[in-house]
């Protein structure tokens, strides 16, 4: 009895509010099917963290086994590097190598990463975490884990349940954002769809030139954009087929996991519960909206010139929530009309947005902790 007593003096209403947090994401993760691998394992780890006396997080003398974690797959930035092996492994870039000027919309939706940094600094953040923060706009989890931690954040837990809360939303946040700033005829536009032949050279080469371009351009971002490149590499070239296999599923499946509950470790009631975190949570829906809106914008200002006119709704796939993003446009020109089909355009954009955001996030890196 005494034990429960003094187990029960270090429960607050803190605690309590993170425990029901923590039921939240699992409901969101097992009933609406929102990244379960991530989302379960971080609902999980917020309850785990929360629970006094566990031994899970670092108290006094004893180290928590979830401190260790932290120090060997998050501190040193391992968890999210070996993710993006998987992560390039799964990704077919033909759609991208097809239109090469998909490019464009990958870039021009990070827009939201660079305003929302400097609308993080107005409000007092320091400038590690006002970038940390920034880097949400990305939809890119493992960007966002990278950044933060590299730059040393105070707010690496809810930075990166913020992240990868978004990457869930995707379908609930983005149509009425493109709709509030397209018309009906424009999101009827239709886009031919002519498949290219690429060649396997071409599809080899394209990971090598990345990251050696990458390199010479944008240093910072030669782990992120090269360990991505890898993975696509092995996909690629052809002989190295169940390894392939094993990036995209078993590696990819078990470091998720491990990512998850890894990061709870900073979701203590302590550090959680702030005005700071729901200030970080409104910074990166506006980075999420403004990046939406930069990829739509650009289709916008492309039709003033072009002969053919492109569908701005690709150019909200422009991020890096793959393929989610892709598959949501995909619907909305469904929805307007029935034999409008922007998915392989789409996807070209979304894969254009997993480059453009780990290159932001090294150019985020160059400028705040410069070489």
């Amino acid at each position: 009895m005494e034990v429960l007593f003094e187990n029960l003096a270090h429960i607050g209403w803190q605690q309590v509010v993170m425990w029901v947090i923590g039921l939240v994401l699992i409901f969101l993760a097992i009933y609406k099917k929102m990244e379960p691998t991530l989302l379960l394992p971080i609902g999980f780890g917020a309850i785990l963290v929360n629970l006094p006396l566990s031994g899970a997080v670092t108290q006094g003398a004893e180290i928590g086994i979830l401190d260790v974690l932290f120090n060997s797959g998050i501190a040193n930035e391992l968890f999210p590097l070996l993710l993006f092996i998987g992560i390039g492994a799964m990704i077919d870039f033909g759609p991208l190598l097809s239109n090469p000027k998909l490019l464009l919309f990958g870039a021009a939706a990070q827009f939201g990463i660079f305003f929302t940094l400097s609308m993080a600094g107005l409000l007092g953040f320091e400038l590690k975490d006002a970038a940390s923060i920034a880097i949400i706009g990305a939809a890119d989890g493992p960007t966002s884990i990278f950044v933060a931690n590299h730059l040393g954040s105070n707010y690496i837990g809810p930075i990166v349940v913020a992240a990868y809360s978004y990457m869930a939303l995707v379908p609930i946040i983005q149509p009425p954002v493109i709709k509030l700033i397209t018309t009906k005829e424009e999101r009827r536009i239709r886009m031919a769809y002519e498949p290219k032949n690429i060649s396997r050279l071409t599809r080899i080469a394209f990971p090598i030139l990345i990251t050696m371009i990458t390199g010479v351009f944008a240093p910072r971002a030669v782990a992120l954009v090269g360990f991505l490149m890898f993975g696509n590499l092995v996909r690629e070239c052809g002989v190295l087929g169940s390894l392939s296999e094993t990036a995209q599923n078993a590696l990819a499946n078990l470091v998720t996991l491990l990512l998850g509950i890894t990061v709870a470790a900073r979701m203590q009631a302590e550090q959680f519960l702030n005005l700071q975190t729901l200030m970080i949570l409104g910074l990166g829906l506006v980075a999420f909206i403004f990046d939406t809106v930069g990829g739509v914008l650009l289709g916008k200002f492309i039709n003033i010139f072009a002969k053919n006119k492109v569908n701005p709704m690709i150019g909200a796939a422009g991020i890096s929530a793959f393929p989610m993003s892709a598959r949501v446009i995909h619907k909305m020109g469904l929805a307007e009309d029935n034999q409008n089909h922007l998915l392989m355009h789409s996807i070209g954009a979304n894969v254009s947005g997993q480059i453009a955001s780990v290159i932001a996030g090294g150019l985020i890196l160059s400028l705040v902790a410069p070489l």
